[in-house]
């Protein structure tokens, strides 16, 4: 059995993991951290795994956590770079489910987290763990940078494009829309029922975080630079993202080929998707499951590809992932823990 720890256990993605892993075949879950909820019962925080732990939440202690295989970090950002090299150290292998390792320009990092990163070794060492780009870097990682929702939904939908050349990059689109809990569990005016509901707007137009983690990973994949408008919006809804993303076909003559060119890209990929042409993927048929589900449009014969991309923000966007990254680090079949259908209705 592989010993986990969670470090920031009482936010969405803290008790999203611990629904994923209380019925991972392979994984006992020996500690989890808060420094404001120490000593209440997981069971009295979160009633729906009421059977299913026994722990109470605790003070990190490293000691503690040094006895784990692995410690996920479900927490704000910079607590993982502070705590993660002692860690390391002591052969604990790590995700971090925050923006702390995701970025490779560190300049870049501070710029958009208000704060000098300060474990510059790790930062370079850390495998940003998208797993249908960088299987085989995760098999071997010892720190794994889980990625960020909207870059999760974003960059597997341009992902074949970008990989075969067959777009212009100066100018991609991203529109993307996500549930509220994508802000966190935090006490927020912005974020109360009356404020949400039946309300629908963009945020972070002028710039948010995740458009220089979205362009790092899209300039993998092209092999050069990428032009990207990222726009986000905040929806009445719980869970979910959807992206719907434009790009222009160097030869619009390629569209003929583009399905079967997504169908194959992830044919062996087990949590993506490929819908028939001209289907309208729905965030509630991702719900409470690691799946990306995607599918391709053209309007008449327009040379833009449109592609939409939908997830569960909490999982594929988030703690499914980082449980299927920790399944390829220690060999297990990436499925284990995370083969529950989505919920509907």
């Amino acid at each position: 059995m592989i010993k986990a720890g969670i470090v920031g256990g009482t936010g969405y993605t803290g008790v999203e993991l611990l629904r994923i892993l209380a019925i991972h075949p392979e994984v006992e879950v020996a500690c989890i951290t808060s420094r404001s909820e120490a000593g209440i019962a997981v069971s009295d925080m979160y009633p729906n795994l009421r059977g299913y732990y026994e722990l109470a939440f605790t003070e990190p202690d490293i000691d503690v956590l040094a006895s784990c295989d692995l410690v996920f970090f479900a927490t704000p950002h910079g607590v993982a770079m502070r705590m993660a090299p002692e860690l390391l150290a002591r052969g604990v292998r790590i995700v971090d489910l925050s923006a702390d390792f995701r970025i490779k320009d560190l300049d870049v990092w501070a710029r958009w987290y208000g704060m000098p990163h300060e474990t510059a070794e790790w930062a370079e060492k850390a495998v940003y763990g998208l797993p249908e780009v960088a299987r085989d870097a995760i098999r071997d990682a010892r720190l794994v940078a889980n990625p960020g929702c909207y870059p999760t939904a974003v960059q597997l939908g341009f992902l074949p494009l970008l990989e075969n050349g067959l777009i212009r990059t100066g100018h991609l689109v991203a529109d993307a829309k996500s549930g509220a809990s994508g802000a966190g569990r935090q006490a927020n005016v912005g974020m109360l029922h009356g404020e949400v509901g039946e309300s629908f707007k963009a945020y972070g137009a002028s710039g948010h975080r995740h458009l220089p983690e979205i362009r790092q990973g899209l300039e993998l994949a092209a092999g050069g630079k990428v032009g990207i408008s990222f726009v986000p919006h905040l929806v009445p809804m719980i869970r979910g993202i959807e992206a719907t993303l434009y790009a222009e076909l160097e030869t619009p003559e390629d569209f003929d080929r583009l399905q079967s060119l997504y169908e194959g890209r992830f044919r062996d990929e087990p949590f993506v998707d490929v819908m028939p042409f001209g289907s309208h993927p729905e965030t509630r048929s991702v719900r409470g499951e690691n799946t990306c589900r995607m599918a391709l449009h053209r309007q008449e014969n327009s040379p833009v590809v449109i592609v939409t991309s939908v997830i569960d923000n909490l999982v594929k966007g988030a703690a499914g992932q980082a449980v299927q990254n920790m399944n390829i680090m220690f060999g297990l079949t990436e499925h284990a823990g995370l083969r529950a259908p989505a919920l509907l209705p």
